[in-house]
């Protein structure tokens, strides 16, 4: 999960370029998966987490240097998520010349987030300096950055990918409407307990629906408790952790998605949703405007539980009136695998 938008940008990545990608992350022991998913060479590379900062610095480096190892001497490095990995690639152009790019997609750099720190911020603008470009999930993103001060000559959108293969509309009809929630269950950026506020409210206008809440994470015992004692237990239902086809069947049968985030880079899950048939009810943040308007969805100020409540309540009324087809068709062509591949392809090419 930690890495899904990276696999998802590399398996785009790969149908125009041979594509590998290198994973490092802490565990119990020292072991490194050498594998082929989907057409990408993906290594992972698992190290012992120390009680010292300074020591897991040093040993994630190592890591990524065994893996490294592992592959030819590559064309371009394309570094997911800074600053450490900008870092690694910023020494490699140094010492051997490789052009990099980044790709970001963490919220941190919008207001109210926690991008800080001097040597962190001064080492993130000499990354980001020296890359040959960044990209973006959202505009707003790169304005966010930029406004940090982190300047790059070229800053380009890079969308989240939808695989439409997989995602899809399918028949189906609930005796009573079904709405999705899909998350991490990190409540201070989900804002999920703002969720079950606003479903409470909906309890007491005798409005007959199902949620189902789709996810798992450090949040999720705490917001199931909050739920048993808001509310009633027989119209909501946590699935925990679903993937691959269960996940599909469960979001591509529901009747709309809503998303109460208090920030959000984008939405991949939004997304999701449009590829599926789905309209949605989603929080005005960060950079979904950019994807969600009137005629997709409905948008609301984050944390208000009775505009949320009441903006569910009008979809409940309204969601017949979407179609399927036609809200499919408006994000395809745009961030569908074969799109962000090309583009990602003619960034790779302009660096040659």
């Amino acid at each position: 999960m930690l890495g899904l938008f990276v696999q998802r940008h590399a398996e785009a990545a790969a149908a125009y370029n041979d594509i590998s990608v290198v994973y490092v992350h802490p565990d119990n022991q020292n072991e490194i998966v050498d594998e082929t998913i989907n057409n990408v060479r993906t290594i992972r590379v698992y190290f012992k987490q120390s009680k010292s900062k300074i020591i897991n610095l040093l040993r994630f480096f190592k890591a990524n240097n065994k893996a490294l190892k592992r592959l030819p001497k590559p064309d371009i490095i394309h570094v997911h998520i800074l600053t450490r990995l900008g870092v690694i690639a910023w020494w490699h152009k140094i010492t051997k010349g490789t052009p990099y790019i980044i790709t970001e997609h963490w919220s941190r750099y919008l207001p109210g987030n926690d991008f800080n720190g001097f040597l962190r911020k001064r080492i993130t603008k000499l990354v980001v300096k020296h890359a040959s470009a960044i990209t973006t999930v959202t505009e707003i993103l790169a304005k966010a950055m930029q406004a940090n001060g982190l300047r790059n000559d070229r800053y380009i959108v890079a969308p989240n990918v939808v695989d439409f293969n997989k995602f899809k509309p399918i028949p189906h009809h609930n005796d009573v409407p079904k709405i999705v929630h899909v998350s991490c269950f990190e409540n201070k950026s989900k804002n999920i307990t703002g969720l079950i506020d606003a479903l409470s409210i909906l309890e007491t206008q005798n409005i007959d629906y199902q949620c189902v809440f789709v996810g798992d994470g450090m949040d999720f015992e705490m917001i199931k408790d909050y739920a048993k004692k808001l509310k009633k237990q027989e119209n909501i239902r946590f699935t925990g952790v679903l993937e691959g086809q269960d996940y599909i069947e469960e979001l591509a049968s529901s009747d709309f998605l809503v998303l109460s985030s208090n920030y959000e880079t984008q939405g991949v899950v939004l997304l999701e949703a449009f590829a599926c048939g789905l309209p949605v009810v989603s929080t005005n943040v960060g950079g979904i405007p950019e994807i969600v308007n009137e005629s997709n969805g409905i948008l609301v100020p984050p944390q208000d539980p009775e505009k949320l409540a009441a903006a569910m309540q009008t979809m409940l009324q309204s969601y017949q009136n979407y179609d399927a087809g036609t809200l499919r068709d408006s994000i395809i062509k745009k961030f569908s695998n074969e799109a962000v591949g090309k583009l990602l392809d003619d960034i790779y090419k302009s660096l040659n």
